[in-house]
């Protein structure tokens, strides 16, 4: 029975689509026409596409924009021949893509395109970034952002905005990843990743141009169950500047209330570099940011103080468990020595998670005071939100009681 489980992951679905799909918008006698053409991967001599959709037995199929383009008001998709995830060039594959390892590495480059100017790693893992970091090597930022949440990253997307070294590539390859996309690599490296023959290997080449990508939108479309379609406009962060941020400012029944601290240059780091990373997170989110690596993300929640306290949580349970991995090469979970595992406990304690001088990150405003308390007792001094609310104020008085500092960015970055 385990057997007969264990081959429908390994069962690939030839799937009927035709090899050219074409979209059409009409109004009137006008028509815009968007075409499309199937994408395949030549593996082992064989034209493949898809291995299956989001579960083994869903026959799915990658489309590439080639043709067309539409024009809606002011806004116009991106222009055809402008690709990344529907062009990746598959450089190992003991296995060829399937619908999720895609979607993660295209919500990976969603995020990826506002860090360019720095070695960035993103892991994503059910469409989710699970670890995000910026350093001063690749190397550091792919150890960040693994450290980051190491359990969630096992099996996980990998993506890189610099070509992956040697010392990058030792390092993935010393824990399990389905995935690693990046613009090239170096020599050697290959050899390297061919250890994990299972491994895909992605080359984007377009990653060195991500930035062009940055305020550029697609048309996206979500089926309903019967088979109706929603369009809309793909979501653009405008708050991307420190100039674009809005110190927290309210009125209440004829009173001003304003947050009394302006952040710090560091913190400023933290707030854009969360609320860009943000974009990429399933609402309902919050997640707590802190030396431009995340320390806490918690996803998909229904209420925002709710998911407030997941991501506290999961920031303390990733920190013991970054800790118990570092000190005795053992998950928390694995840690069987109850003095050991009381002295990590005690640790995690005492900086309160690392949450102490991080930044919390917040996509839709917070309704009452009790979601940003939530970080302010644990040491958050610097919040991102997108303002609005009517209880404003109480989010501004509960910063200013603590000395803590809050901006607005004035746009909501919902992402179902």
């Amino acid at each position: 029975m385990a057997e007969d489980l264990k081959k429908m992951y390994r069962t690939i679905v030839s799937d009927h689509f035709p090899s050219q799909m074409e979209i059409s918008f009409v109004e009137g006698g006008s028509r815009q026409t968007l075409f499309y053409e199937k994408v395949l991967w030549t593996i082992h001599q064989e034209q493949k596409g898809l291995r299956y959709g989001e579960n083994p037995g869903q026959e799915a199929a990658l489309y590439k924009l080639t043709n067309g383009n539409l024009v809606l008001g002011e806004i116009q998709t991106i222009q055809p021949g402008h690709h990344l995830v529907s062009d990746i060039e598959l450089l190992q594959s003991g296995k060829h893509p399937g619908k999720t390892n895609l979607t993660d590495a295209d919500n990976a480059l969603n995020i990826l395109r506002y860090f360019t100017d720095r070695p960035t790693a993103i892991i994503v893992k059910h469409n989710n970034p699970c670890g995000v970091a910026r350093a001063d090597s690749l190397e550091q930022a792919y150890g960040n952002a693994n450290l980051a949440d190491r359990v969630a990253a096992f099996g996980g997307c990998i993506a890189l905005n610099q070509a992956v070294d040697a010392a990058t590539a030792e390092a993935i390859t010393a824990q399990y990843a389905e995935v690693v996309v990046a613009p090239d690599f170096e020599a050697g490296v290959m050899d390297i990743f061919a250890r994990k023959p299972n491994l895909r290997v992605i080359r984007i080449g377009n990653i060195d141009r991500l930035q062009s990508f940055v305020g550029q939108r697609c048309v996206e479309f979500k089926n309903l169950i019967d088979g109706g379609i929603i369009a809309q406009w793909s979501f653009v962060p405008l708050t991307r500047r420190k100039q674009d941020l809005k110190p927290a400012q309210c009125e209440h029944k004829g009173e001003t209330y304003a947050v009394r601290r302006q952040p710090t240059e560091a913190e400023y780091r933290d707030l854009l570099f969360g609320w860009l990373v943000e974009a990429g997170v399933t609402s309902n989110s919050v997640i707590y940011v802190k030396d431009e690596t995340t320390v806490g993300i918690g996803t998909g929640e229904q209420d925002r103080v709710g998911v407030a306290q997941i991501a506290r949580d999961k920031a303390y349970r990733k920190l013991a468990d970054r800790y118990c991995f570092t000190d005795f090469g053992i998950p928390y979970n694995d840690l069987r020595d109850a003095v050991k595992k009381a002295a990590v406990d005690a640790r995690v304690a005492e900086e309160r998670g690392g949450l102490p001088g991080a930044a919390m990150v917040s996509d839709a405003f917070f309704p009452f005071r009790d979601g940003v308390d939530v970080g302010l007792r644990e040491g958050v001094r610097a919040v991102i939100q997108p303002g609005g609310s009517t209880n404003d104020y109480q989010s501004i008085e509960a910063c200013n009681e603590v000395d803590a500092t809050m901006v607005f960015t004035g746009q909501r970055s919902f992402k179902h």
